[in-house]
Order: structure tokens, then C-alpha cells, then sequence
């Protein structure tokens, strides 16, 4: 009999959607607008994404993911929903196998969350895979072979670090820090040194516009608008590259601290095999500009950025889907 699969990376910031045969067929951001009112979801995805710092007191826009777990079951549940529909199409009769990544440091209750909430939407069965294991796969890491391979993956709520070896986690940690926490960081700053206060949007466009992990030598410049907090007015001021590496130094620190807590955990003969390899980042956290000169030069162990990072994790889903019966002895997480 076919069974219909889907496979969901259920971000902290977006949602990537996988159906075998057709690749990524959703990308979005995971935030869901609800009427406070009637207790009713208006929008998902993109078109709830522009309603984010801009509406008003009867609707409440939000992102139901927390640190890369639910903190929102009903809005998670019911963004689920919608993803799983709209990639079902004319099918939606047939309910689907549904395959989601989950970060590394999960509770077994925020594991179970996960499954009720994707079968609760319309999943026929759920079935919840490590980030890191996925990010690996998807990374091109043969992750079978019995080697040491590290990946290092930056998502918007959480940063996974595992060594990975005979398609098992031997050593993880998984530090609640990312993309978000990065954005928030950099919005502080701007607010403490310039007294202004600006969004999440603006301070996510000033790290993918100027951000760097390490100070540059020729400083790259950028305008920015928010709202004055001594006059209520607004007010656009001018901010350098290198401001924005000061204002993310704890966060890079978290991250590094991490890294440095696995290779401390990861027996000798992997770590050999590490140092021999290099180390891989995946996420779009990975992509902040520099981060792996940064890595390299404070843990003293090559690492490069995969080839099309914000997409490892579901590409990895991609080839687990493909393959399932094999995976899903050895890489799935019992519920």
C-alpha cells in the first residue's frame, strides 16, 4: 500500500517542508497571527511574519517555537495543521507518516508534545529524529562509518553540537542560543549605546547585512531606524560592522563553550579523527559572516561551513524519508 510522507524541520524560526519525489516544497517562518478575540488562527507563515511588531491589540502574532521546542502546544498544533494540508493537496484523505526534527537536549515530555501535536494535526504516524543526526546526513557526513565526525548546527532558537559515529550521538550538547537570541543581543546594544529601540526584523537585517563574528579591518556601515527612547521620535542612527561583533560576544562565547564541552566529553580516538577532519557548520546561524575563522581559531580545530547550511537539516530528513526502513532502526527516537 503507498503511504504518503512529509517530513517537517520544525525551526524555532522557520519550517521547511519535504514531501519525497518533489524536495522542499515549504519555506516559511514559524510564526502563527491569532485573534485574540475568537481564539482563531488568521494567518501562518510568511503573510503572519509581516504582521510581527505591527498589530493590533485583537490580534497577537507570535512564534509558538521557543528554543527549538514547543512553547505554544495549541498554535503549534494548529500551524502544523496547516503545513501538513497544504502539502497534502487533493491526497488529504490519506493521513501522512510525518518525520520531524527535534533539537538534541529535548525532554521526553517535549518529545511526546512533539508527536501528539503532529498527530493531533493529521499525521497518521510521527516520528522524531535529532537535529544534529539530520544536519549530518544532509551535510554529506557518512555518518555510518566508524569515525569521529562533529557537526555544529546554529539554528534560530538552539545551537546542536554532536560527535557522531556508527550513525550514533556518542557525545551532544545543546545550548539554548542562536539566530534569535543573536537578533536580541544586537537590539539590546542598539538600545543601551543609542537609546533606541528597534524590532526583531531590523535587528535580524543589521546581522545578515553587516554582522561578522570578528572584527574586520574595513568596517562595513549601515543606517538604521527605530524609535528614539528620550523623545518617543523617530530617528535613524548609523552603525559599524565592528559594533555589531562587540554586541555578540556572549552569545558566539555560548556557542564556543558548547563546542569546547563535547571534544572535552568525545573519547580520544574520535577526537583524533575530528582534528583530522575538521569540524562542519550547518543552520542559517551558520552563516553569520566569519564564525567559522572564529571557531577555528578559539578551539584550534579546522571547521567550514556545509554547502547550503539553512537547508542540512531537512535535506538530511530528505534522505532519511528516502530510506526509511534503515533509518528508522537506527536513527529514530522511540516515543
Amino acid at each position: 500500500m503507498w503511504v504518503r510522507k512529509i517530513g517537517i524541520d520544525l525551526g524555532t524560526a522557520n519550517i521547511l517542508v519535504f514531501v519525497p519525489g518533489k524536495g522542499v516544497v515549504t519555506n516559511e517562518p514559524s510564526v502563527v497571527a491569532v485573534s485574540v478575540l475568537e481564539n482563531k488562527v488568521l494567518a501562518v507563515g510568511n503573510d503572519a511574519k509581516e504582521m510581527l511588531g505591527r498589530t493590533p491589540d485583537t490580534i497577537q502574532a507570535s512564534r509558538p517555537m521557543k528554543d527549538g521546542v514547543i512553547a505554544d502546544y495549541k498554535v503549534t498544533e494548529a500551524m502544523l495543521k496547516y503545513f501538513i494540508n497544504k502539502v497534502s493537496g487533493k491526497f488529504r484523505f490519506i493521513r501522512p507518516e510525518v518525520m520531524i526534527s527535534i533539537p538534541v537536549g529535548v525532554t521526553s515530555t517535549e518529545r511526546r508534545a512533539v508527536i501528539d501535536a503532529a498527530v493531533r494535526a493529521g499525521a497518521k504516524a510521527a516520528y522524531v529524529v535529532r537535529e544534529p543526526v539530520l544536519a549530518a546526513i544532509g551535510a554529506g557526513i557518512p555518518i555510518n562509518s566508524a569515525a569521529g565526525n562533529m557537526i555544529i548546527d546554529i539554528g534560530g532558537g538552539t545551537s546542536e553540537v554532536a560527535v557522531i559515529s556508527l550513525g550514533g550521538v556518542v557525545a551532544s550538547h545543546s545550548a539554548r542560543v542562536g539566530g534569535n537570541k543573536i537578533d536580541q543581543a544586537i537590539a539590546d546594544y542598539i538600545k543601551r549605546k543609542y537609546s533606541l529601540a528597534i524590532g526583531d526584523r531590523t535587528a535580524e537585517d543589521v546581522k545578515i547585512k553587516i554582522g561578522s563574528a570578528m572584527p574586520l579591518v574595513k568596517e562595513d556601515y549601515m543606517d538604521v531606524r527605530g524609535r528614539d527612547l528620550t523623545g518617543g521620535l523617530p530617528k535613524t542612527i548609523r552603525i559599524s560592522s565592528n559594533e555589531v561583533t562587540e554586541a555578540i560576544q556572549d552569545e558566539l562565547r555560548e556557542i564556543i563553550n558548547a563546542i569546547k564541552k563535547v571534544l572535552q566529553e568525545t573519547p580520544p580516538e574520535l577526537a583524533a579523527d575530528i582534528m583530522d577532519k575538521g569540524m562542519v557548520l550547518s543552520g542559517g546561524g551558520a552563516l553569520l559572516r566569519n564564525l567559522d575563522q572564529l571557531i577555528t581559531k578559539t578551539i584550534g580545530v579546522p571547521s567550514y561551513v556545509a554547502d547550503e547550511a539553512l537547508f542540512c537539516v531537512i535535506k538530511g530528513i530528505g534522505i532519511s524519508l528516502d530510506n526509511l526502513d534503515v533509518y528508522k532502526r537506527t536513527i529514530m527516537l522511540s516515543k
